[in-house]
Parts: C-alpha cells; structure tokens; sequence
C-alpha cells in the first residue's frame, strides 16, 4: 500500500461514516448520529495525520490530541475546536451511554442537523490540508 493509498483509506473510511451518520439522522437514532460524527473527524484526523508524518496514526479517539499530533490544531479556527470539544464525549456516551436520557433529550434532530453539517465542513477542511 503506498503513502497515498494510506491516506485514501483513513478519508475513505470517513466519508463512509458521515453517509452513515445521515442515515443515522433519517432513522431518528440521535445518539449515533454523535457517535459517527466523532468518527468522521477521528478518521480524517487520522488521514492527515499519516499525510503529515508517514507514519500510523497515534492510537486515540481523543480528536483534539490527534489535531495536535497531526499539526493541524493550530490553525484550526474556534469554531472548528468548538466542535472536537464537542464531539469528544459523543464518542464515549454513544459507546458507554451512563447518561443517556438527558443526553438524548439534547440530542434534537435540529441539533443532530448541525452537528452533520459542522462535521461535513470540518471533514472537508481536513481533506483540503491533506
């Protein structure tokens, strides 16, 4: 697999999760409409990570300590880290849902909305550095 092909992977393997996260949306599952929007951003994280150092990426889910490996946290604006803050625990509580109820009570389809729309956006960015 060369260099390019590594990192096709990681922003193939996003792009299959936010097609997800919309059919997560449509079907009203609100909790993994979160979860899938993390891991669109983890990925492509991770795809500019190995087009930044040739190397694997750092094995975590943490995406602002991915930004930070991947040198890309710098230049990211506030409403971009706004939204790794953000997506952080959506990962851990669609995973392991101690909260869930009041998690899914925040979680609205408008809300689920935005959260696509600012993740498609950022996925994008991404892509563009990479």
């Amino acid at each position: 697999m060369t260099q390019d092909d590594r990192v096709a992977y990681w922003f193939e393997l996003a792009n299959y999760d936010l097609q997800t996260a919309k059919v997560m949306l449509e079907g009203k599952r609100y909790l993994y409409v979160g979860f899938m929007c993390h891991q669109v951003i983890e990925k492509a994280l991770k795809g500019h990570y190995v087009h930044k150092s040739k190397e694997q990426p750092p094995h975590t889910h943490n995406l602002s300590v991915l930004a930070q490996k991947s040198s890309i946290y710098s230049i990211l604006n506030e409403a971009q880290k706004d939204l790794l803050d953000a997506l952080g625990p959506l990962n851990v509580e669609a995973r392991y849902p101690t909260a869930k109820d009041s998690l899914l009570k925040s979680l609205t389809k408008e809300k689920c909305k935005s959260i696509i729309e600012e993740t498609e956006a950022l996925y994008s960015w991404i892509k563009t550095k990479s």
